[in-house]
């Protein structure tokens, strides 16, 4: 299996296939409305922003896995982003990123990421790079901000895919 053998709901929870990402750099990001680093949600419009042009695509997953921190149904939270953060990028219908009923998105993320790390997702707004190949790149944990992986991000721009 590979990460765009992957289908998933998107927010109007239509099942969309992840093979219409191929060949762009993605940030995929487990999201919370109500959590401490939802703010994170400007600097990743701004990433968004700056560098979809050139091939990034952010990809939310709201995840009520963690105090219930997203809460609400997906119109609502697609609503309370576009309005409070202007969030233009993809996002997707609620999943959990950890036990029985984890979405097969982190099943892959977590089964390819740097192996010294723990395969548990410990809070929202945990971020996958993934390159033009869909190869996981690096895991950053919720407190490493957006801005803080923009070296990162360009660094798989100028890459292409092979």
């Amino acid at each position: 299996m590979n990460l765009y053998d992957i289908q998933v709901y998107d927010g109007d929870n239509q099942l969309q296939s992840l093979s219409q990402y191929k060949n762009q750099v993605l940030l995929i990001v487990n999201t919370a409305t109500e959590c401490e680093f939802t703010e994170q949600y400007d600097e990743l419009e701004d990433l968004y922003e700056k560098y979809h042009e050139q091939g990034l695509t952010i990809l939310d997953f709201p995840c009520n896995q963690f105090g219930e921190q997203a809460p609400g149904t997906m119109e609502e939270i697609m609503s309370f982003c576009a309005d409070t953060y202007g969030v233009s990028f993809p996002q997707f219908a609620k999943i959990e990123v950890n036990g029985p009923n984890e979405s097969p998105v982190y099943t892959y993320l977590k089964r390819y990421q740097d192996q010294s790390l723990s395969a548990r997702i410990e809070w929202n707004f945990t971020k996958f790079l993934i390159d033009r190949n869909g190869q996981v790149v690096k895991r950053f944990e919720p407190l490493v901000r957006p801005y803080e992986i923009e070296i990162y991000i360009e660094n798989c721009l100028k890459r292409k895919s092979y």
